[in-house]
């Protein structure tokens, strides 16, 4: 099983990707443990959802390109994309807190998985960014537009456009990452959501609704589509394929 679904006791899901091996890439199983944890995340007596991954080297490496190399065309390449960008459009929209536990490097599409959660804590020491770029492709699963929504435009901007990985410091500094930690990461994660859990669920509730009206009155959900649509473009050009052909190579 490429993840695990586990129901804390102090009343929040924990959601990890088991794929230590593959630097906890993202396939098409761990879409659908995520689709399942943000279902289940949703009953009575759950109060948060936690993301993590195994390990200690990596939160969470992207999208599996040793996977996703036998996309070439946008056709083929849109309803992968489309399909990773509903379920983090669901996790955003999610009506409890949801936090991104990045106990290790966070690449690319993994940064997209941190960015719709309401909340990131990193590990001292870590890197993280948005590399898309570095492979000839943009975000492509609505990390772009929800980083929009969530950073000053010169800070994503930045981010963006250079595509480099920064330190948790640097990211936190920009407002990228909410607190930083050292050691265990749940027992961190647990420290930080003390608060958050002693409070009733409706509370937690009726807060998040404040931020999904804002997501629904600024059409959110358009924008990350026609972004999806731009990278399946991107997707079929030569320079994106050659990068894979590269990567592939590499790791083979």
């Amino acid at each position: 099983m490429s993840y695990i679904i586990e129901k804390r006791e102090k009343g929040y899901l924990l959601f990890t990707i088991a794929r230590s091996e593959k630097r906890n890439a993202i396939n098409y199983e761990v879409m659908e443990g995520l689709s399942e944890a943000i279902k289940i995340s949703q009953q009575a007596d759950m109060k948060a959802l936690v993301i993590t991954g195994t390990g200690e080297k990596a939160f969470c490496s992207g999208g599996d390109l040793s996977v996703f190399h036998a996309l070439h065309t946008k056709e083929e390449a849109y309803p992968m994309l489309s399909k990773m960008a509903k379920i983090l459009f669901s996790l955003l929209t999610l009506p409890i807190p949801t936090i991104a536990l990045m106990n290790g490097t966070t690449v690319g599409g993994g940064c997209e998985l941190a960015a719709a959660c309401d909340f990131r804590l990193a590990r001292k020491g870590i890197k993280a960014g948005f590399v898309q770029g570095n492979q000839a492709i943009t975000t492509g699963w609505g990390g772009g537009s929800i980083l929009a929504e969530k950073l000053p435009a010169s800070f994503a901007m930045k981010l963006l456009m250079e595509a480099e990985l920064q330190s948790a410091e640097y990211l936190k500094d920009g407002g990228f990452v909410d607190l930083l930690y050292e050691n265990d990461s749940h027992a961190a994660c647990e420290a930080f959501l003390e608060k958050l859990l002693a409070k009733d669920g409706s509370v937690l509730q009726s807060y998040k609704r404040i931020w999904l009206r804002k997501w629904e009155a600024s059409m959110l959900y358009e924008r990350i589509e026609e972004e999806v649509r731009n990278c399946s473009f991107l997707w079929e050009s030569d320079a994106h394929l050659d990068y894979v052909k590269t990567f592939i190579r590499k790791n083979s």
